[in-house]
């Protein structure tokens, strides 16, 4: 296997464990708004995915710093064409992590409502916003010979990207109601399952949509992208059964594999292009055309291979440690 193919399969993966991740407490933080009932609950909730929610977002930094050294013309065309999403990720994630910390420091009620309506802001936005721009490297962006971006916001939103990003907010809702049956107990436990099983069905409807239109856009269909599409929408309801009997991680399984199979689904779609041309196909950038030397790929190839699995384990362990249920009653 070539480099470059490796490292495409690399960063995939990378997303793919970021948006598994940072989906479920994405899905957390938009249920602090209104599936909390009290300052109370929104605190069960906070804490479910206080331990976790900064460890998740190093996924996108780690993957956006592979994507500059591996291929760094893709990603200074494709950050160039997506600077203003990109800024207001940016500036919806700091709000969310100051939100986090910044809540408990006053002792008013509007204090409080003003930071828990910048955790929903800080979740929702990422949220949908992360989906609209992967599903753009698929659709693909107006290049000229050189490569370079020429066209504008207007390229980047379309129906189909906008589809993505609703797939992945209602997902991230989805996973943080089955986080939410795994991580609490009484009530909170049980609102969170019925929450999850209202909203699987809506779940499966525009998956389904998105991830055929995936499949399907190209002149030659990926067989790998359909049957990573199959799987998704299989996930989904193997997670809805085993959420209504009460199943809960059996269910959080189920959906982690689902938004796994999303994001393989897109990769696959897109390979051996990472970033398309709509004006003409010679100007799409490719794993060949957008990687780095061969040199620098085989270094990055021996620095990843011992530290990835050391950061994989100490954040299993992480989750090992912090894997208790919480309730109300924990709340002083």
């Amino acid at each position: 296997m070539e480099l470059s193919t490796l490292w495409f399969l690399l960063i995939a993966v990378l997303w793919i464990g970021y948006l598994a991740l940072e989906g479920f407490d994405f899905g957390v933080g938009m249920l602090t708004r209104r599936f909390a009932r009290d300052d109370t609950e929104r605190r069960v909730l906070i804490n479910t995915i206080g331990p976790v929610w900064d460890g998740n977002e190093v996924w996108v930094i780690t993957a956006v710093g592979a994507t500059f050294a591996a291929f760094p013309e893709w990603y200074a065309t494709a950050w160039s064409a997506y600077y203003l999403p990109l800024v207001l990720i940016l500036l919806t994630l700091i709000g969310r992590g100051l939100a986090f910390e910044y809540r408990a420091k006053g002792d008013t009620a509007t204090w409080r409502n003003r930071w828990d309506l910048v955790i929903f802001a800080g979740s929702a936005i990422p949220a949908f916003v992360w989906g609209v721009l992967l599903a753009a490297f698929v659709q693909g962006l107006p290049l000229d010979a050189g490569h370079d971006f020429v066209g504008d916001l207007g390229d980047v939103v379309t129906p189909y990207t906008l589809l993505g990003g609703v797939v992945t907010l209602s997902l991230s809702l989805l996973h943080g109601a089955h986080y939410l049956g795994l991580k609490t107990v009484g009530e909170i436990r049980e609102r969170a399952r019925r929450l999850a099983g209202r909203l699987a069905v809506p779940v499966v409807v525009v998956l389904a949509g998105f991830l055929g239109w995936t499949v399907l856009r190209g002149d030659s269909p990926s067989w790998a992208a359909g049957a990573a599409a199959i799987v998704a929408v299989l996930a989904v309801a193997a997670g809805a059964t085993a959420n209504a009997r009460g199943r809960e991680g059996w269910a959080f399984t189920a959906t982690f594999a689902t938004v796994a199979a999303v994001g393989a689904t897109l990769f696959a779609a897109l390979y051996p292009d990472v970033l398309p041309s709509t004006l003409d196909t010679a100007n799409g950038l490719t794993t060949t055309n957008a990687s780095s030397s061969d040199y620098t790929l085989t270094v990055m190839t021996w620095v990843a291979v011992p530290f990835v699995p050391l950061v994989l384990a100490y954040q299993s362990w992480v989750y090992w440690m912090f894997r208790k249920r919480i309730g109300v009653q924990h709340i002083p």
